[in-house]
């Protein structure tokens, strides 16, 4: 049996998603982020090291990074929603699986640390801003005339990338950006998003 441990208003929302497109059975062990701080409990540990989420335990084996999770499980269970390595279509899927966090997300965190630190961090904040327009008018462009991002289905590389969607929603930055605005609606209209979203319990950046 697949365990998702969720923690709330995190990244494990789409593997729950993930898993309702495969029509994988699983269960959710619900972890609450720290109501002052905002961390993991301390309990994530016990899965794994880092003490973050999204951790998946497969049959004993325990799986994190949301890339890699999102591939493997879609390679085990879900083999429509991965790329085969021979397709010439791989590399853009695999791309993708690792733009995620690799590049888009890390302008996104520099705003949210620094901006702790008040006027402080002015001086930062165009250079940050700047990147974030950067990677998201890449992703736009990448989007054009397009329903997905790899091929014309949805795949593990759309599933990876939504939260970047998602963050840039809260961030008010989907006005500027309708192919990212269209592809991210398509994404939350889908029944197994829905489904996710009612079994994954209040998920603010939805």
């Amino acid at each position: 049996m697949i365990v998702v441990h969720h923690l709330n208003d995190s990244r494990s929302q789409r593997i729950l998603w993930l898993l309702e497109e495969m029509g994988t059975p699983y269960e959710i062990k619900k972890y609450q982020r720290d109501a002052v701080t905002n961390l993991a409990p301390p309990e994530l540990k016990e899965v794994h090291p880092l003490g973050k989420s999204p951790v998946v335990t497969d049959d004993g084996e325990v799986l994190a990074e949301s890339g890699m999770i999102i591939d493997v499980l879609a390679r085990r269970y879900g083999p429509d929603l991965a790329v085969d390595f021979a397709s010439p279509l791989y590399p853009a899927y695999a791309h993708w699986l690792h733009f995620a966090e690799g590049s888009a997300m890390l302008p996104f965190l520099l705003a949210l640390y620094t901006g702790r630190l008040g006027d402080a961090a002015a001086p930062l904040m165009p250079r940050i801003t700047g990147e974030i327009m950067n990677h998201l008018s890449y992703v736009e462009g990448a989007l054009a005339g397009k329903q997905f991002f790899v091929g014309d289905r949805l795949t593990g590389a759309d599933i990876q990338m939504s939260f970047v969607g998602e963050i840039a929603k809260g961030q008010g930055a989907l006005g500027m950006l309708p192919n990212m605005k269209a592809w991210l609606e398509g994404l939350h209209a889908r029944p197994q998003w829905q489904t996710a979203l009612e079994k994954g319990g209040p998920y603010r950046f939805a």
